[in-house]
């Protein structure tokens, strides 16, 4: 298809995308859409910032907008995630087509979302916190007839596969779209047991970062990072999402950038979901420049100001890699990632390389050369000794 016009959508659904000034449907979008709308469950792979959101989430608010006894449920791995998606949902929908929704995620108010399932035609939250109202049954899946599974491989990396199997075996009949940046066995798995005739749909290679990003490697001294950091900053202009490996050091390099007269602030899972949010806002409204953040963010942060991404920690899990870099050259735009790298990296950055390019060649092992020297002169030592024994032990048998 050539535009969006070209589908069977409603006419309410096709009035929101103009207001949103989108025309064209990206090539995830292309391939997806139709399928989905034709009744067909997905399979979808795709990089991350190619759309994949209205991919499902057209094909979702058109179903409810013809189907007014239906409900539909959206699991994603975190909270911004789960944020994120609701409000691009949101935008697709009007006074005339508006859909009472609910957000079940950790961290927010029980009371809250309590009052929003007694109506929510459309439920988007976290699998644990799903459970926890389905426990409680205050979250009813009867009418459930459309499932979208979002950055599932995310889900299973974090321990809900569980908790995703229970959610959809208490689903009647439904269409299911699961889209994943990558398809580890454990998907493809899930979607034979789970899903009906899925349609299968990539763009792309998987594990391969947007071209639109241009990466760096800075090798650092662990004593000078956060002074080479400060330098890198100085030559940066534009929003820079800054990638650490703890909370604790999240909030010690805010803290430390602000002293330093840098504008900066943390996010991270001990927040509580008020002040993420804020957090997050502020972000968005450009208030401050550098957002300093654990994982946490390296799924679903969409804000298509983001010029930068700086590895000051490695991730530990390789594909988290492609991720975080993920959060620049969002839509089309240009980005640069840059990576810290110290000597205790090697092992993890290899891994990485590894993922992206399954023919990168292993780290060469550095020999130390002063042991390199201590074992040379022992041979000679050695050498030398037994020499000089077998010579003794001749003249010894000579002499009797």
């Amino acid at each position: 298809m050539q535009q969006f016009s070209d589908l069977a959508i409603t006419p309410l659904v096709l009035s929101a995308l103009k207001k949103l000034n989108l025309i064209k449907p990206t090539p995830i979008q292309n391939l997806s859409i139709p399928l989905a709308l034709n009744g067909k469950d997905l399979l979808g792979t795709a990089q991350t910032g190619t759309g994949k959101t209205y991919a499902f989430g057209i094909p979702l608010v058109n179903h409810l907008t013809l189907n007014k006894d239906s409900c539909a449920l959206i699991l994603t791995p975190t909270r911004e995630l789960a944020l994120q998606v609701l409000k691009a949902l949101k935008d697709l929908t009007s006074n005339k087509n508006n859909l009472d929704s609910a957000l079940i995620i950790g961290g927010d108010s029980i009371q809250k979302q309590l009052r929003q399932l007694k109506r929510a035609r459309l439920v988007v939250g976290t699998p644990g916190r799903m459970q926890d109202h389905l426990r409680r049954k205050s979250l009813k899946l009867n009418k459930f007839d459309f499932l979208v599974l979002d950055e599932t491989d995310r889900m299973l990396d974090m321990g809900f596969v569980d908790d995703i199997k229970s959610i959809i075996e208490k689903l009647p009949t439904h269409q299911t779209l699961l889209f994943s940046a990558t398809l580890p066995k454990k998907i493809a798995d899930m979607a034979k047991k789970f899903m009906v005739d899925p349609q299968r749909v990539n763009v792309g290679k998987e594990n391969t970062p947007i071209i639109d990003v241009k990466q760096e490697v800075k090798n650092v001294n662990q004593k000078e990072k956060f002074q080479q950091l400060k330098l890198e900053l100085l030559e940066r202009n534009g929003s820079v999402v800054l990638f650490v490996k703890t909370k604790r050091s999240a909030d010690k390099i805010a803290l430390q950038l602000r002293k330093d007269k840098f504008n900066a602030e943390a996010i991270h899972g001990d927040l509580r979901q008020s002040k993420r949010e804020k957090v997050l806002l502020k972000f968005r409204k450009n208030m401050f420049q550098v957002l300093v953040a654990t994982d946490v963010a390296a799924r679903g942060l969409d804000i298509p100001h983001i010029e930068h991404v700086i590895n000051y920690d490695i991730p530990q899990n390789p594909e988290d890699y492609i991720h975080r870099i993920g959060r620049t050259a969002r839509a089309g735009a240009k980005g640069r990632a840059l990576t810290f790298l110290t000597s205790a990296d090697t092992k993890n950055w290899y891994l990485i390389e590894k993922l992206i390019n399954p023919n990168a060649e292993p780290p060469k092992k550095k020999t130390d050369s002063r042991r390199k020297k201590v074992k040379k002169s022992f041979r000679k030592f050695h050498k030398m000794t037994f020499k000089s024994g077998r010579k003794k032990t001749k003249k010894n048998l000579n002499a009797r």
